[in-house]
């Protein structure tokens, strides 16, 4: 399997106008694949909670399954960080489809557990399902860490925040596919596998359909996505583009071993400063998602209009994150800190206009829109920063550490146990004001890394 992995070698280095040519032609090309292939990702993630509704009817009960749907983020989380350090020493091109048929078929076995023990064998159909769903959840992680990998090796450090502020929509674009591809896989497909047994088309629509197509992407991201530009004979992208990032070195570009990875990147404070910032970030990012419809509903709006809150929400963040990436880029000169601090001082007024009219449904859709729009370009943004602050070759493993901190005490922790029980215990109140203070955290720990970035304002200058 290592051998399998190892990145391809550099080939004789090309020059001229060809050249550029071909660089130029490359760069989209590897964008487009690290583009589908992770929209791919996304198509085989949380299927699981498509399928839950279905679920009852068979005799399993939603705290089982709650347990099941866990295992998915907190594999999600572990799997960023860890199989980082394996990405940062392989050939992306194999990596990435290789974490998506992988997930493709752990989705695809869901099935297993309904068809062939259900209720009658609860224990062990709720304990293979959290195996698998685990599995799903460890093999998306797979999926950021090459594309990052591709992002420091393709796209210099001053374009790097609009390039990936468009290819972060991937994950909007699969996920938006999941609820479309369970109604009509089930509808078109479900009656070629169970007759006129209706009950279990939702397999076919939810798990089968998905992890069918999801291979079928990783074979087209096979085809499109190239490792480096040093192993189809062109220049590194700093020599290229003539942009160096500040810790940059020519050693940058060769693999090293998984012990010195963990130690460039857990040694480096400025990291954990973006990683704890990420915290507060995913606290605020999942705090106000999946805690509005309950929200709502409890001040007597109708579950449609909280739905139709929380479409919103995800909505806006495509244009927000678009817009942060460039901002990022054009106006502050490749920084990433300012930006974000700007963002989530607007997210936190948001947040308290959202606070004080809790009553008002338009009020209430318009934050929503507003915290969407402004919340995901600074997701974004520390995945960026992680990238720059880290060496090319341990670039994956940076950018895990701050998932891994986003997802595990960010989302599971702060927004997921903490928000739950101070809004059961304290009221909602609280929890507003607990998202105020996690902006300003965010906000502090940011700031931190702000004197890091200050040499790019030079180096544009300089040119």
């Amino acid at each position: 399997m290592s051998n399998f992995l190892t990145p391809p070698a550099f080939k004789p280095e090309q020059t001229g106008p060809e050249a550029d040519a071909r660089y130029r032609k490359l760069r989209w090309q590897v964008f487009l694949g690290i583009f589908i292939g992770y929209a791919g990702f996304y198509i085989v993630r949380k299927n699981f909670s498509m399928a839950i509704p279905a679920l009852a009817p068979f005799g399993f009960d939603k705290g089982e399954l709650s347990i099941v749907l866990s295992m998915n983020a907190i594999a999600y989380g572990f799997s960023k960080f860890i199989m980082a350090s394996i990405s940062d020493r392989s050939d992306a091109r194999k990596f990435l489809p290789l974490g998506l048929v992988c997930a493709a078929v752990s989705m695809l076995f869901m099935i297993a557990p309904v068809q062939w023990l259900g209720a009658e064998h609860k224990s062990a159909a709720i304990a293979l399902m959290c195996v698998l769903n685990f599995l799903v959840g460890w093999f998306n992680g797979m999926g950021w860490p090459p594309c990052g990998r591709v992002m420091t090796h393709w796209f210099s450090i001053k374009e790097r925040g609009t390039w990936m502020s468009f290819w972060n929509c991937a994950h909007n674009v699969g996920g938006a596919l999941v609820g479309p591809m369970a109604a009509y896989g089930a509808t078109w497909f479900g009656s070629w596998f169970y007759g006129a047994n209706a009950k279990y088309y939702f397999l076919i629509g939810t798990y089968a359909f998905p992890a069918a197509v999801a291979i079928l992407i990783a074979i087209i991201a096979w085809c499109l996505i190239r490792d480096t530009p040093q192993s189809c004979g062109l220049p590194s992208i700093e020599k290229w583009s003539g942009n160096y990032a500040k810790n940059y070195k020519e050693n940058d570009e060769k693999s090293i071993s998984s012990k010195e990875i963990f130690k460039t990147v857990l040694s480096n404070k400025f990291l954990w400063f973006i990683a704890m910032a990420n915290v507060f970030v995913y606290m605020i990012r999942y705090g106000c998602l999946d805690w509005a419809p309950t929200i709502l509903t409890e001040r007597g709006i109708d579950i449609k209009s909280a739905g139709w809150a929380y479409f919103a929400y995800e909505f806006a963040a495509i244009p927000g994150t678009i817009f942060c990436g460039w901002l990022s880029d054009h106006v502050f000169h490749g920084r990433r800190a300012l930006p974000t601090i700007l963002f989530m001082a607007l997210v936190a007024v948001a947040i308290f206009i959202y606070w004080q009219n809790l009553d008002n449904l338009y009020v209430v859709i318009g934050c929503l829109i507003a915290i969407g729009f402004l919340i995901y370009g600074p997701v974004m943004l520390i995945g960026v920063q992680a990238l720059d602050l880290a060496p090319k070759n341990a670039a994956g493993t940076a950018a895990g550490l701050t998932g891994f901190m986003g997802y595990v005490l960010g989302t599971a922790l702060l927004a997921n146990v903490v928000i739950g029980y101070v809004a059961e215990n304290a009221g909602w109140s609280w929890t507003f004001a607990l998202l105020i203070v996690a902006c300003l955290m965010a906000i502090l720990f940011m700031g931190l890394t702000y004197r890091e970035e200050q040499y790019l304002v030079g180096a544009k200058k300089r040119k």
